[in-house]
């Protein structure tokens, strides 16, 4: 099950819990308190008079005690009540906060390598496209659209429960073509410098850096695989065209088409920590470029 689903659903039961308490169950108790109270004070004032000795002063003490039993009884606060109160306002602020401002992921495969490894521990922007509900993802207020070359999180359009992340190569109009290894948008070629030259004679992968607009970003290609050729595409309106950085080993619009805007989760700005088996790191602490 979707953890935003589940984290919505326990700020509902705890929030409902802590509201009827403090309308309606938390008086009822007070006034059940009251009641127990001038119960054992009437019971004891009786008492009194039928002895009119010291021994009618002791059974009043009896009755006394006995009514105050009752009235801590109904005094106490319930544990379920107790429990919403405490966990409430916690569910609440992380509720708020994965839903509005950050959200951590961990990165499960090599689809973005060099830019991230599998086991990066991630934090994903999540007004940078604007602010939008939990669970549903329908956006509340445009603030911002993604711009060419942006690593995004968003939902995969093929199964909506899984998250998938990519980098943003064409916006929508864009005509985006992809053969022999290079990249195209709008007919032009997108710039690309070769960084490791010893690797091409041992055909393995080779590490490049690429230009698109504004940024500058290491990608990878591997000439032992020919990799997908695709002839040029538009962009529909509302829509983005997302590649992994790991050109020939990634599963991408290449592949299933493009990403509608209602499936944007967040932009991806940092990694926090790198943890792939053993002790986590944090010696790869590092902005996302």
């Amino acid at each position: 099950m979707d953890f935003s689903l589940l984290l919505v659903v326990a700020v509902t039961v705890t929030g409902l819990i802590w509201l009827l308490d403090s309308v309606w169950w938390s008086k009822r108790r007070q006034q059940r308190m009251a009641l127990a109270a001038g119960e054992g004070q009437e019971l004891a004032h009786g008492s009194g008079h039928e002895s009119g000795h010291h021994s009618g002063n002791q059974e009043g003490g009896v009755a006394y005690a006995s009514a105050d039993k009752g009235t801590v009884k109904s005094a106490k606060e319930p544990w379920l009540v107790d429990y919403a109160r405490s966990f409430f306002p916690v569910l609440l602020v992380v509720l708020v906060v994965r839903s509005f401002v950050v959200e951590p992921f961990q990165i499960p495969s090599g689809s973005m390598r060099p830019t991230l490894e599998i086991g990066d521990f991630i934090l994903v922007n999540k007004f940078t496209y604007g602010l939008r509900l939990p669970v549903t993802n329908t956006k509340l207020i445009d603030i911002g659209e993604p711009e060419r070359g942006d690593v995004m999180v968003f939902r995969f359009p093929q199964d909506p429960s899984v998250n998938f992340i990519k980098r943003v190569i064409g916006l929508p109009g864009d005509r985006i073509r992809y053969e022999g290894k290079q990249l195209y948008i709008n007919g032009e070629a997108v710039p690309k410098q070769l960084v490791d030259e010893s690797d091409t004679d041992q055909l393995e992968e080779v590490l490049l850096q690429e230009s698109l607009g504004d940024t500058t970003h290491p990608i990878y290609n591997d000439f032992r695989d020919p990799g997908p050729q695709m002839r040029e595409l538009r962009v529909p309106e509302g829509h983005y065209f997302m590649m992994g950085d790991n050109r020939d080993h990634s599963n991408d619009s290449r592949y299933w088409g493009f990403v509608p805007e209602e499936n944007i989760v967040g932009e991806a700005f940092a990694v926090w920590m790198h943890w792939n088996g053993g002790l986590p790191s944090f010696s790869e602490v590092r902005v996302i470029d």
